[in-house]
């Protein structure tokens, strides 16, 4: 069955038609094309699909499209602006928290909405907040130390 609907995403508007089995993953690379979003495990395992609803984090692998209407999305697309990268975005560059990137945008997301909501986390509360987002490359403690040189 389809469905049309409208999403904003990085505060822009995307009206277009979709399968109502459509997942907000598919949505966001397929249809809109944005591609920093990525596809990891499809099953809300892993964390790389993390994008930000109303300021959460959330795995857009589980959320069909039509029921992200009317919310406010942001992708790792939609972070930096005309005067460049975020503070959380060249703290992980400065700190070597990016290895092969695949899982990077989500962690970076799920940092920013740590730090939205508790400027100054501490090291448990940072473990905790990006438990949900896997890397094979790092190790967390270099993603940790990025995240919680900016609640210093």
């Amino acid at each position: 069955m389809k469905k049309e609907i409208t999403l904003k995403i990085n505060s822009n508007s995307y009206k277009m038609t979709v399968d109502t089995r459509m997942t907000l993953l598919e949505a966001i690379r397929d249809k809109i094309g944005l591609t920093g979003t990525k596809e990891g495990c499809s099953v809300g395992e892993c964390g790389t699909c993390t994008v930000l609803m109303d300021g959460k984090p959330i795995y857009s692998c589980l959320m069909l499209a039509v029921d992200a209407e009317g919310k406010e999305i942001l992708t790792i697309e939609g972070l930096a602006d005309s005067e460049g990268l975020k503070p959380i975005q060249k703290s992980f560059i400065d700190h070597g928290a990016v290895q092969c990137g695949f899982c990077t945008p989500g962690m970076i997301l799920t940092a920013k909405a740590l730090l939205d909501e508790n400027p100054n986390p501490t090291e448990e509360e940072i473990k905790k907040a990006i438990s949900g987002n896997l890397c094979r490359c790092t190790g967390y403690s270099k993603i940790i130390e990025a995240i919680k040189v900016l609640s210093l």
